[in-house]
């Protein structure tokens, strides 16, 4: 079997645009037009050659073009955003801010939900890639091989968001989850709190933070961290059962971490409910910095991101190599904040 056309998709990226049908068929080793008739109606052509455009389409993640026969240099005004879901509010900044920014330079955002378990992205990039936006905003970094290769192949303009590393597929926004639990290992050895809890959730995100958070507690020569894990998206109700959980095993801690604002809310609700006293007791931090934090009694101490930041600057990255304006750094790190309140 032959490698993987990665080089070419890489070049198209950097280049003139997207993998073609023409390479497709170069690859293949057959007209175009036999190309083309494989890809939409195969029952026209033999099972070897069906099988040899397959094989290149595999090869170079090309996508079909589904506004085949409009202008190849009209751009679509749309740009597609795929997140892992919106029932949790942790998003809502970057879609809001992102939707602005786009509208005042008369851009369009298309929404789509991936899921955390058994994702969806995979379809979702198939069916956007064929409709060739001007640019496409995802969450996080961690893709599929198929993924991978289908946006490396495509040439659109590309921001991956909410995490951080050296090597994005394009352009990327975002913050890093392993400094993020380091700080609050310090935040709470600060505090004096030397016996920890994590509660998160089990996307790729939130264990990334728990694994750091754990690993930090062991290099300050703190106890064992004791972790519950529950689905995401994480609600109100896993908080409370996770740390009934805890208590139940008869774990020993003074702090909680959680991978969520609504894990924390929680786990509060459930240490009122059981006349544990916060934060005389049990210190709580939470992740997010939701709107309803600062109005609980106590008040939430939570990790703050700026989503409406990422937002902007997705936006900014996408607009500016839709339009040919020369960019500047194609990886910005927005940071992150720990809003000391009372829970803490």
């Amino acid at each position: 079997m032959k490698p993987d056309v990665l080089p070419a998709a890489r070049r198209a990226r950097r280049g003139s645009g997207a993998v073609t049908l023409h390479d497709v068929a170069k690859l293949a080793g057959v007209a175009p037009i036999t190309a083309s008739r494989a890809l939409s109606t195969p029952s026209q052509v033999s099972a070897d050659v069906l099988q040899k455009v397959s094989d290149a389409v595999r090869r170079t993640g090309y996508v079909r073009n589904g506004l085949a026969g409009g202008l190849a240099s009209a751009r679509s005004r749309l740009v597609a955003a795929v997140v892992p879901t919106i029932t949790g509010p942790v998003f809502l900044q970057t879609i809001q801010a992102l939707t602005q920014a786009l509208a005042e330079h008369d851009y369009q955002l298309m929404l789509g939900q991936s899921g955390y378990v058994n994702s969806r992205e995979d379809a979702l990039l198939e069916a956007i890639i064929g409709r060739r936006p001007d640019g496409i905003v995802l969450t996080g970094i961690m893709h599929s091989a198929p993924g991978r290769k289908r946006l490396l192949a495509a040439g659109i303009p590309l921001v991956e968001t909410w995490d951080l590393t050296p090597t994005p597929l394009d352009m990327l926004v975002g913050f890093s989850h392993v400094d993020v639990g380091g700080a609050v290992v310090d935040y709470l050895r600060k505090k004096d709190r030397r016996r920890f809890a994590m509660v998160a959730g089990d996307d790729e995100r939130s264990v990334r933070r728990q694994h750091a958070f754990e690993a930090a507690a062991r290099a300050a020569g703190l106890p064992e961290v004791c972790s519950v894990t529950v689905p995401a998206p994480t609600t109100l109700k896993s908080g409370r059962g996770a740390l009934a959980e805890l208590l139940k095993a008869g774990k020993k801690f003074d702090a909680v971490f959680c991978s969520s604002d609504l894990l924390a809310l929680g786990v509060m609700i459930e240490a009122r409910s059981r006349n544990i006293a916060v934060p005389g007791q049990l210190a709580i931090v939470g992740f997010g910095d939701l709107d309803f934090a600062a109005d609980l009694e106590p008040s939430m101490t939570s990790v703050r991101v700026d989503g409406h930041a990422i937002g902007r600057q997705a936006a900014r990255f996408i607009i500016d190599r839709a339009e040919g304006r020369p960019g500047g750094p194609t990886v910005v790190d927005v940071g992150f904040t720990i809003v000391e309140r009372e829970s803490a």
